[in-house]
């Protein structure tokens, strides 16, 4: 089992940044992971996903250019950098991840190949 808690979320404004991390207890370097958001009223929608090595990432068009995903596999860690916040970013943000055999170019927008979830964190931007 992968435990996953992400931290980091709040209010902002609109032009400004936060950085997300979500933490695991156990390794994370067969994990490929990903950034999910559920707005108020909406679906949860894919944001952005990470190979297992990190060398590949994949992102929502509305976040492209924005938003960064990265990983640090040696402090178990992984996080969403986001810039340039609009308030259309407000939601709750889950971090999710995937066991997969393939260390590259493995990267997945579906939310249901995910096997793992984190609690999810808020984040608000105002106009």
């Amino acid at each position: 089992q992968v435990q996953l808690v992400e931290t980091g979320g709040g209010l902002v404004q609109t032009g400004g940044s936060l950085r997300l991390s979500c933490a695991s207890a156990r390794t994370i370097s067969r994990l490929a992971m990903g950034w999910f958001r559920q707005a108020p009223g909406k679906e949860r929608e894919f944001v952005g996903a990470i190979t297992r090595n990190g060398g590949t990432t994949k992102y929502h068009d509305s976040v492209k250019g924005r938003f960064t995903v990265s990983r640090d596999n040696d402090r178990k860690m992984v996080y969403l950098q986001m810039d340039s916040l609009k308030p259309e970013d407000t939601a709750v943000y889950y971090c999710a991840a995937r066991p997969t055999i393939l260390s590259v170019n493995d990267v997945d927008t579906r939310e249901d190949v995910y096997q793992y979830w984190g609690q999810g964190t808020q984040v608000t931007v105002s106009s």
